[in-house]
């Protein structure tokens, strides 16, 4: 999995992309990550990336020329995403960090500012995402986020496949509650059932705990994801229950 991000600050990476699961994927060759400066690709002595809005207005806008020569210099395919991070895109989530995780390539573009140019929008980007319903500085760091996300999706980054399938959101709900040692920390034990050694009942409480928080925390989550006839029975009794402790 190839990630090359297009910034006016590519320093802004180096803490990230140097720590930590990040900074291993790429020691290994499972992910590579590039950060291209925007201004590199300007022309005049100044390295000019924004100019003033057509019309007026506050703040600044990002040019077309360095955007569009610094695209066209990696050479990119019809089948190539080029995302543009900007908070008017459709909501990030898991199923879109699977989907990115299928393709060998992405192309992440960070706006800044009051944004960028819209023919760059038009004629060169792909998708545009937002990482929720606010405004930041700039696109650096929803383009962290999605890197981090997507790179967790990529076979051998964290190990073990499983450990991304059992995560919070990858089969649409909320993750159950984890422990480790000590089984007993200032009066508060380990779930006794953990102890026990029967995986199928352990599954089943997990599967419970799941169904329960995301029940409890994000029940719109419910609405989205396919439900087997057993966790329809397990929501069943969780509503149960809840019944009766309300």
């Amino acid at each position: 999995m190839k990630f090359e991000i297009l910034t006016l600050f590519p320093e802004m990476f180096e803490g990230v992309l140097g720590s930590s699961i990040l900074n291993k994927a790429q020691e290994r060759d499972l992910i590579n990550v590039d950060t291209i400066n925007i201004r590199d690709y300007a022309t005049d002595k100044h390295k000019q990336a924004d100019d003033y809005p057509y019309g007026g207005g506050a703040g600044m806008v990002m040019k077309p020329e360095p955007i569009f020569r610094a695209i066209e210099d990696l050479s990119i395919g019809e089948n190539v995403p080029v995302i543009f991070l900007t908070p008017q895109g459709k909501t990030f989530n898991q199923k879109m960090a699977k989907d990115f995780a299928k393709k060998e390539r992405l192309v992440l573009l960070c706006g800044h500012y009051e944004g960028v140019d819209q023919r760059v929008r038009d004629e060169l980007v792909t998708h545009e995402v937002s990482i929720g319903d606010f405004v930041l500085t700039g696109g650096e760091l929803p383009a962290m986020i999605l890197v981090d996300a997507i790179s967790r999706m990529v076979s051998g980054v964290l190990g073990s496949d499983e450990s991304y399938i059992e995560d919070s959101f990858y089969h649409g709900i909320l993750d159950y509650p984890q422990y480790t040692r000590p089984q007993e920390f200032r009066g508060l034990e380990v779930p006794s059932i953990l102890l026990s050694g029967n995986h199928a009942k352990i599954a089943r409480w997990r599967r419970k705990e799941a169904l329960k928080k995301t029940l409890v925390r994000r029940a719109d989550l419910l609405e989205e994801v396919k439900l087997s006839l057993e966790d329809q029975e397990i929501l069943t009794e969780i509503k149960e229950e809840l019944k009766k402790e309300g």
